[in-house]
């Protein structure tokens, strides 16, 4: 998920003076990391942190991307209490808080929301899985030297953004290229994009068009065309699309979906001929008439929530519906408490340091999950957690260096329906 464009000049304020003080912020963190927090990779939990480890959760409960709320929210309680069942983190329970963290376009709900977490003095914040949110806290998140790992932000601009940056999702580079793909694979060969001027729609848009124009695909609109994200009128863009004669349409955008794809069927374009990405694809039973948008696919980065996975997040929130990001949000506050498990303390500078490598970076024994993990840690074993959703191991941008892809078609009742996964490396 991706960020309003609106703030792409503060965000590069932010950036600028991130990098003026970051070399000094390297010499504190390292102090820390050996001034009693943690150089020992033992995993002994005799030893450890004071304080206990303690999760901030950023997630939207409002806002445009409320929807991603409830599932993750479930999956973060759910990893807290495998962690706590399998002895907690140095043999204590581990402690979570969380935060409404609403959408992009909400900059101050996103900073107070930022603000009272590390009020708490947060071993690690997870979340964020919105590009747009991540931009608008990830240096203030920085600044206090906490680890943030996000569950959703797929702008490939964030790669290597931050040190204290992680992410549990690919950049937008391996989706875009398994969309396009599928696109190409499905017989078209000239496709518009109705993309929204958003960090997400401007990013998916990018690769999209450059790896499909590879696959012999012509994009006859939309190759550098975007509509404003407030925009309520879609008929002009509808009947502009109309007139490039598409074969089929990809549609980049989050609450402008509907009526955007309600304008296009008005214009005469085939509702069977869409395409969605991420950010839209979503149950649309409600909005549509039966049969509506059956056989149209989309894409989800991060491995299939499996059906026991499905029915153990269930079992905390049975409203559930929707399991995006569920696995890439669980497993970020399990490597999470891995880390400081090995660090032997639960302080952020600790969490920090080991994250890359109870991911598998320096190799190790493979687990799936707290409890086998934190066995092997405990016997002094490098490991490598491979979890729900399939990631490989952190790589020097702290992005997952390999990811699965998974392609959904739309049932007759306008859901997404889990059809395969491709995988895919992170450049």
């Amino acid at each position: 998920m991706n960020t309003s464009h609106a703030h792409h000049q503060r965000h590069n304020r932010s950036q600028h003076l991130w990098r003026k003080w970051a070399a000094a912020g390297v010499s504190l963190s390292l102090a820390l990391s050996l001034f009693g927090c943690g150089a020992s990779s033992s995993g002994d939990s005799s030893s450890g942190g004071k304080a206990p480890f303690l999760v901030g959760g950023l997630f939207p409960q409002t806002g445009s991307l409320s929807y991603f709320g409830p599932p993750e929210t479930a999956a973060f309680k759910l990893a807290e209490q495998d962690i706590n069942k399998a002895g907690g983190v140095l043999g204590t329970p581990i402690k979570t808080a969380t935060a409404d963290v609403n959408d992009a376009d909400h900059a101050d709900q996103n900073q107070s929301a930022t603000n009272s977490l590390l009020s708490k003095n947060p071993s690690v914040i997870v979340g964020n899985p919105s590009s747009g949110v991540v931009k608008n806290t990830y240096s203030t998140i920085a600044a206090a030297q906490v680890p943030l790992i996000s569950v959703g932000a797929t702008a490939t601009s964030l790669s290597g953004i931050s040190p204290y940056f992680f992410r549990t999702v690919p950049p937008d580079s391996v989706q875009g290229a398994v969309l396009a793909d599928t696109i190409a694979q499905d017989g078209v060969r000239k496709l518009a994009i109705a993309s929204f001027n958003d960090e997400a729609g401007n990013g998916m848009r990018d690769v999209v068009s450059q790896r499909i124009a590879s696959d012999g695909v012509d994009v006859v609109y939309g190759k550098s065309e975007s509509f404003d994200p407030v925009e309520t009128d879609f008929a002009p863009l509808a009947a502009t699309i109309k007139a490039s004669k598409p074969d089929a349409v990809l549609v980049i955008a989050f609450v402008q979906t509907i009526p955007l794809v309600k304008q296009l069927i008005s214009a005469g374009i085939d509702p069977h001929k869409l395409y969605f990405f991420d950010g839209n694809t979503a149950d649309y039973s409600k909005d549509f008439a039966a049969g509506t948008l059956k056989g149209n696919k989309g894409t989800i980065p991060g491995a299939h929530a499996s059906a026991q996975f499905q029915k153990r997040l269930k079992a905390i929130d049975s409203s559930l519906t929707s399991f995006t990001y569920t696995a890439e949000t669980y497993d970020a506050v399990v490597l999470s408490a891995l880390a400081a498990q090995k660090g032997g303390a639960s302080d952020p500078a600790t969490v920090h340091k080991n994250l890359p490598a109870v991911s598998g970076s320096q190799g190790g024994q493979q687990c799936g999950s707290y409890a086998d993990c934190l066995a092997l840690l405990k016997d002094g074993k490098e490991i490598a957690y491979h979890g729900q959703s399939g990631v490989g191991p952190f790589n020097k941008k702290n992005d997952p260096s390999s990811a699965y892809i998974g392609i959904y078609a739309f049932d007759g009742d306008n859901r997404p329906v889990f059809d395969h996964a491709q995988q895919g490396k992170t450049e």
